[in-house]
């Protein structure tokens, strides 16, 4: 995705080194639209200059720090020498994420995706998650969750959850679902209480499993698993919904398990 517009002062961009001059270096920069900007002779190294191409070469990539932009002149000046190789080496490697993220857009809506539903996906997840990448990335370790905040039509945040779930490498995903338990007559608290403490596992959980259950509204209660991969997850969830079911039907009452929440407020 090229941004149209201009950087802003500061940012760091990633280019191509497009022209050679005794003067400075001509740099076309990767991420903005029919973007160019100079490296002044003086902003590529410290020290003093002999020879420009002892430093760059044509077709080379760079990042750049922007330090001044004149919109109206359409100049953008850079410079190489204030970046340095932490800055330059984040920088690149977030640039990488973005073109993987490129990828993955295409695998989730076709390589003939319009452009109008190419912005109206880029941007829910810029906004959301500030990179096509995170926007991703977060959609593979949380789902449909991660998603509910942005503007995405069900349809597209479907296509973002199943590309994201086949192709982003992740430590670890988290599934959530939702128990609604109820119990009669007086002991039905400390049914209730019974029932969530089978949900949570009474300690048998394996180590690599992080299992959570909380309140959100009676009788409402979420199951939240984080574990290595999806099938791991998926089946931790169904087993502890089941077994706050099993405990609370054993005892009288009825338990409901469904993956979308059903109470407004918490």
């Amino acid at each position: 995705m090229q941004f149209s517009g201009y950087p802003e002062p500061g940012e760091l961009v990633v280019g191509r080194v497009d022209e050679i001059e005794d003067f400075g270096v001509f740099v076309d920069l990767e991420e903005y639209e029919d973007k160019r900007g100079l490296v002044h002779v003086s902003e590529v190294a410290s020290g003093w200059i002999k020879n420009v191409r002892d430093h760059v070469g044509v077709d080379e990539r760079v990042v750049c720090k922007v330090l001044e932009v004149d919109e109206d002149a359409q100049q953008i000046d850079l410079s190489i020498k204030d970046v340095n190789d932490h800055q330059r080496s984040d920088k690149i490697q977030e640039w990488k994420s973005e073109q993987k993220a490129e990828k993955w857009m295409e695998l989730a809506f076709g390589e003939d995706m319009s452009d109008e539903q190419y912005s109206t996906v880029a941007n829910a997840l810029f906004a959301e998650f500030g990179s096509l990448y995170d926007g991703f990335e977060q959609a593979a370790i949380h789902g449909h969750e991660a998603l509910e905040s942005t503007d995405l039509s069900e349809e597209d945040a479907d296509a973002i959850v199943d590309t994201a779930r086949e192709n982003v490498s992740v430590p670890y995903v988290q599934v959530t679902g939702y128990v609604d338990l109820r119990a009669p007559g007086p002991a039905g608290v400390e049914t209730v209480r019974q029932a969530l403490q089978a949900a949570e596992g009474n300690g048998e959980v394996p180590d690599e499993i992080d299992l959570e259950v909380t309140y959100v509204g009676a009788p409402e209660y979420r199951i939240r698993v984080q574990a290595p991969n999806y099938k791991t997850a998926e089946a931790q969830l169904e087993e502890a919904a089941g077994r706050a079911r099993e405990a609370i039907e054993s005892a009288g009452g009825t338990g409901d398990f469904h993956r979308e929440r059903r109470t407004d407020d918490e």
